[in-house]
């Protein structure tokens, strides 16, 4: 994803798309509330808490004061940083969905009760 090519929304909430000075890289806010990185580490499994939005799985690692949030099952990932005691984190993965969503999605998330429904060899 590129910021100069119109993918990215102008504003999350009262925060600015600004100028960065690396590659891959947006921001809001100044200072930032938001940053996104793209091309990052694909996750693997894992059983960190993963939410849909849009159609997006996102795996969130909430850390203190802030959360990662890893687009799940598209490559390469998208990550977000963000401080949810600044903006709200439901606004920021319903603002950046259409833009993550250009990478197209080769898995998804899988839930416990998607685990509860998996067949039992006999």
């Amino acid at each position: 994803m590129r910021s100069d090519d119109g993918g990215l929304p102008d504003t999350i909430g009262d925060a600015a798309l600004r100028k960065t000075n690396s590659q891959a890289t947006a921001a809001w806010g100044n200072p930032s509330q938001v940053i996104l990185r793209c091309g990052v580490n694909v996750p693997g499994p894992t059983t960190d808490r993963c939410v849909s939005v849009n159609g997006i799985d996102w795996v969130i690692k909430e850390g203190h004061p802030v959360w990662t949030l890893t687009t799940f099952g598209r490559e390469p990932a998208t990550e977000i940083l963000m401080d949810p005691e600044k903006i709200s984190s439901a606004t920021v993965l319903a603002d950046l969905s259409a833009s993550a969503g250009k990478i197209p999605a080769r898995r998804n998330c899988v839930g416990q009760e998607d685990l509860q429904n998996l067949p039992t060899s006999k």
